[in-house]
């Protein structure tokens, strides 16, 4: 149940109930003592500049240094951006993200020469120079995968002046993250039981799971309504960023934006369009699931703003964090002591900011400097779904701490391809344990209920989100403008394809596209359901006992960027070079829907 207060003040939040950042800076002091220092050394980096090319020493001597930059200026960027996350109104916190930002772009264009001079490299040479220079084995797969992206690579000058328009590359989703977060504010609503409610970001999907049609219809206008006030501004933020992509990836000479992104993982884009086709091929159980969301529900009519409620009439009582905790360590059990072991550590040392709060950031993340321990933030609503979330953002912050304890600084920051992976096995497994201990039909079903919405909303719906900007990226390559007309056109034509004909598909639900934060990383969402494809792949051979799995799945954490991602994944027995896994995950979606069918 939501609270019907105002939001609190930062101030008002409990500290226990707040992530603990002292251990990357004790005060902002530090932070500006270890800032300067940074800066003063950026000039070092380019000091080597024609020297790395000349000898194996060099070459080691620089990568070194750099890795040492690197992680200065990561954990003075990840200690900027929380610090601002947690009150987006914070003017010192604001200034500070944006030093942070500058010290990146300045420490980026002073190594813009690096690609280039190491291209002028043979693998041959590399590969005496591994002989020769025993350190630089740790820099084979960077070095390597530097050689494979030649043909986008361009001249020292040219890459030092792409650097120098990084800073304001960033615009567009600054200026989207700005609006969002600290400036959009919506109206309130009644809760159904006469008093009013604000609307916030983190309160909208609780709102939407209200038994209360009401107040889901009253949440829903709501929040596109106030977005649609703002239509023109939203689309033109989303278009200049959508321009600003297409201006990279010319300048590197890809064909498509979405080449430019997955040629940075070596992932193929067959990967991204064999994802669609095969979704698509799957869309007539999508139909049947919201047939009988439609039917359950006993509506004549279905809307977008019934697809969250649960269909199950289950009482389920609130959660408090304590016992989402438990709930979570008892699902993620077989996983392993070891596993567990660094779940409490996290749990009991304030690894996590609970609660919203006025100007904090909506939704999760997971975050983590190479070093130091984890961090996440939530905004814990007390619900089912909260539990799941916070589930997935340990399994980032777990992934991480897998990783880093195993591999070095330059081999350790896993890709985005994989990103999701860890994540969406830990719900995968919190599903099942929960419906194993299902002790009602009501349970049972209100259960797989969760499950098919985590389908819906994972791969059904990150699917929908990938093939929106695929369109749209390719309409400007085309020379298209992406009005607010023309983006509302796309996004409503996908929401029909994806919901089928028992959906109403409400006018306001064409405006969602311009609350999508994801769509100023393009090309990323595709990758929740790919992640989810093969957390499932992971999953169905932990539970099911099979001989190394758990050390398979335990090699996969921890390996990191140490190789390329498609070839970590299959060296685990994942291959998504092949639509294998993405069908078994839709077969699951398409069990699990029989069952909900048949209890009815």
């Amino acid at each position: 149940m939501i609270k019907t207060d105002s939001v609190p003040n930062r101030s008002e939040i409990s500290s226990e109930n707040t992530w603990d950042l002292t251990p990357l800076y004790a005060d902002r002091t530090a932070f500006s003592e270890a800032f300067s220092a940074a800066e003063s050394k950026i000039p070092i980096l380019a000091s080597y500049r024609g020297k790395i090319s000349q000898s194996a020493a060099n070459l080691y001597a620089y990568l070194k240094e750099k890795d040492a930059q690197l992680l200065v200026v990561d954990r003075l960027y990840s200690y900027a951006f929380q610090y601002s996350d947690q009150d987006t109104a914070n003017t010192t916190a604001q200034a500070m993200k944006n030093q942070a930002l500058g010290l990146y772009t300045r420490l980026f264009s002073a190594i813009s020469w690096e690609s280039p001079e190491i291209l002028t490299l043979t693998q041959e040479l590399l590969n005496d120079w591994y002989a020769e220079e025993p350190g630089l084995e740790n820099y084979r797969h960077f070095l390597n995968d530097t050689l494979r992206q030649k043909a986008h690579t361009l001249s020292a000058g040219e890459e030092e002046l792409l650097s120098l328009s990084a800073d304001m590359s960033y615009g567009p989703q600054t200026i989207f993250n700005m609006f969002n977060n600290a400036d959009l504010h919506f109206p309130a609503i009644d809760d159904g039981n006469g008093h009013p409610i604000e609307v916030t970001h983190g309160r909208f999907i609780t709102l939407m799971e209200s038994r209360n049609r009401q107040v889901r219809k009253d949440a829903f206008k709501a929040l596109y309504h106030t977005y649609g006030a703002y239509k023109n501004t939203l689309a033109a933020a989303y278009s200049a960023n959508v321009k600003k992509e297409l201006f990279y990836t010319r300048a590197r000479k890809y064909t498509s934006t979405m080449e430019a992104h997955l040629d940075s993982y070596h992932i193929p884009t067959a990967v991204y369009t064999q994802l669609i086709d095969t979704v698509h091929s799957f869309l007539p159980s999508m139909y049947r699931y919201v047939n009988l969301r439609k039917k359950l529900l006993g509506l004549d009519e279905l809307h977008m703003y019934d697809v969250y409620t649960p269909i199950i009439e289950y009482h389920s009582p609130e959660i408090p964090f304590e016992k989402a905790k438990d709930i979570v360590l008892e699902g993620l059990a077989p996983l392993g002591d070891d596993y567990l072991a660094l779940l409490r550590e996290g749990f009991d040392n304030r690894w996590i900011d609970i609660y919203e709060n006025q100007g904090k950031r909506s939704g999760a993340y997971s975050t983590c400097v190479y070093g130091t321990h984890p961090y996440v933030l939530l905004n814990y609503q007390g619900n089912l779904d909260n539990v799941f979330t916070l589930a997935h953002e340990m399994g980032h912050s777990l992934h991480s701490c897998y990783t880093n304890a195993t591999q070095t600084y330059v081999n350790s920051n896993y890709t985005i391809f994989v990103a999701e992976i860890a994540s969406t096995c830990n719900e995968y497994l919190l599903i099942s344990h929960l419906l194993e201990k299902a002790e009602s039909k009501e349970e049972k079903a209100y259960l797989l209920n969760h499950l098919l919405d985590q389908f819906k909303g994972t791969l059904f719906r990150q699917t929908m989100f990938a093939e929106f900007e695929k369109i749209t990226h390719e309409k400007e390559a085309a020379g298209e403008a992406l009005t607010c007309d023309t983006l509302c056109e796309i996004y409503k034509d996908l929401n029909k394809l994806y919901f089928g004909p028992d959906m109403v598909i409400d006018d306001e639900i064409a405006m969602e596209w311009a609350r999508i934060p994801h769509f100023y990383t393009p090309f990323y969402v595709y990758q929740y359901a790919t992640g989810i494809s093969a957390a499932i792949a992971f999953g169905r051979r932990i539970l099911s006992g099979e001989p190394g799995a758990l050390a398979d799945y335990k090699r996969f954490l921890s390996g990191g960027c140490s190789m390329d991602c498609i070839d970590l994944l299959k060296s685990c027995g994942v291959d998504m070079t092949t639509t294998e896994p993405t069908t078994a995950a839709l077969q699951v979606f398409d069990t699990c829907l029989g069952e909900l069918e048949n209890l009815f």
